[in-house]
């Protein structure tokens, strides 16, 4: 017994666009199954009087469109079995926007059931004609409910398939303004090859959700690609574009002449700018500077790839692989509750990587980079032997290991008061790290405070008209006392 699903298009729009193999296919078909009714060819096989079967009810007894495309799949795969052969029709294209033909033929693979896919004309080709579009432009084709940010790219034409109703059309609507305007014109394309029915409505994007009437089960909307550069400066390869062009034959002159040393220390200068926005919470200036530490980035990229070593896209496909594989607790099938746990775990598998890629650690000191801020540096150098048991036992030890170098401080003189400060601050980092804060945050904090009580110190100097270099210890340590109260 051949078992055979043949699954066939009927257009996208009325019976003019079948071919005469599907019109024989579908008069001479036993048993014929549509996927639903609503269709304008479904009154010309009425009136042929071709006989047919829906799956219209399991619409109105599955909330999910999904759970509807599943069981069609299943029934048809049951169904053949019996009567050997069935013709399976549903609207547009078999292989465009169709998730039961997809589970068909995955179902079908398995339990070894012939399927054969025959044509149609989707409503994409009715589109690209009746808006005059040429698809070797480039288009993306999307579903309205599933559709997202990362979805959408200007340079391309965007067709998005399944706005059914204005809840759909709301969703899409907030999706494109992130990133089009929403002066910017979109098209409502429906009933496509339709004739007098067809419509396609122009209308500004922020319109698209406004009359529910415009959506039903043949609606879809059309985004055209534009060269707008607002719109083009929110997308990650315009940012590539622009520091290439930098780079290329015709840029700037300073940017083609940097290499990774040269421009090493804006990194840390722009590091250091953006925390500043962030303790202060300035979230304008935030974004700006996250920018410039985003273009340190393309820059090493950039001059990577000049030099033919690795380039924006092998530092994304890293990370994004690091990622995953240091989350197995998101990404895979592990659990974790806290954040400690994850911190753990993330540590060990890290350890793991470094083993693989032959990286030996003499001491458990190494691997951390010379370069940090003295404090952080020591932060970090005490936790990693305190990780294996390096340590005082409790906090008044650390008090008292405090009090003895400040006393060895007070003896010393000459290069051993260097010395011997060093080792005071140590120990004041060591304490941080017992009462688990960041030495280098709190430091920090206390300079903002120092500058906030000095600023005060010299606007009140500068009310009473007296220069800070004339103004007497008594009366700046009056203003600090009193800027004390406000910070």
């Amino acid at each position: 017994m051949n078992e055979k699903i043949i699954i066939i298009g009927l257009g996208s729009g009325n019976e003019e666009q079948l071919s005469l193999g599907a019109y024989k296919l579908l008069k001479s078909s036993d048993h014929l199954y549509l996927r639903t009714k609503i269709h304008p060819v479904v009154s010309f096989l009425d009136q042929e009087g071709i006989n047919y079967k829906t799956f219209d009810d399991l619409y109105d007894t599955n909330q999910e469109y999904d759970q509807v495309y599943q069981k069609i799949a299943t029934y048809l795969l049951e169904e053949v079995k019996r009567v050997d052969s069935i013709v399976y029709a549903v609207p547009g294209h078999p292989m465009v926007a169709e998730k039961s033909v997809q589970y068909l033929l995955e179902l079908g693979k398995a339990k070894g059931i012939e399927i054969e896919v025959k044509g149609g004309e989707s409503f994409l080709d009715t589109l690209f004609s009746s808006l005059h579009i040429d698809p070797i432009d480039g288009f993306i084709f999307l579903n309205g409910e599933t559709i997202t940010r990362n979805d959408l790219d200007p340079s391309k034409n965007i067709v998005i398939g399944q706005v059914y109703n204005q809840f759909v059309a709301s969703d899409v609507k907030l999706t494109l303004l992130e990133l089009y305007p929403e002066e910017m014109t979109i098209w409502i394309v429906s009933n496509l090859g339709m004739g007098s029915k067809e419509i396609i409505k122009p209308i500004s994007l922020y319109e698209l959700d406004h009359k529910p009437e415009d959506f039903h089960h043949l609606s879809s909307v059309f985004v055209p690609m534009t060269e707008d550069e607002q719109v083009q400066q929110k997308t990650f390869s315009r940012l590539v574009e622009i520091v290439q062009t930098l780079r290329g034959p015709n840029g700037c002159p300073w940017d083609k002449e940097q290499t990774h040393q040269s421009i090493r220390k804006y990194l840390i200068e722009e590091a250091y700018e953006l925390l500043e926005t962030i303790d202060e919470l300035d979230m304008d200036h935030m974004i700006e500077e996250l920018g410039d530490v985003l273009l340190q980035v393309m820059l090493h990229a950039q001059i990577g790839d000049d030099e033919g070593y690795f380039n924006i896209y092998d530092v994304i496909m890293q990370l994004n692989q690091k990622l995953v594989r240091r989350h197995p607790h998101v990404f895979g099938d592990e659990k974790a509750e806290k954040a400690e746990e994850v911190l753990k775990r993330w540590n060990k598998i890290k350890e793991q990587e470094k083993e693989k890629q032959g990286v030996i650690h003499s001491s458990i000191l190494q691997g951390i980079p010379k370069d940090l801020p003295a404090i952080l540096r020591a932060y970090k150098l005490q936790k990693k032997a305190a990780s294996v048991g390096f340590d005082w036992p409790t906090i008044e030890q650390v008090y008292q290991k405090i009090a003895e170098e400040i006393d060895e401080l007070k003896e010393a003189n000459g290069e051993s008061a260097k010395d011997e400060l060093g080792d005071v601050m140590f120990a004041v980092v060591n304490l941080a790290r017992f009462m688990k804060i960041d030495p280098e945050e709190a430091l920090e904090k206390t300079n903002r405070k120092f500058m906030k009580r000095f600023f005060y110190i010299e606007q009140k100097l500068k009310e009473k008209g007296i220069p800070i270099e004339h103004a007497s210890l008594e009366i700046m340590d009056q203003y600090w006392e009193e800027a004390k109260k406000y910070s």
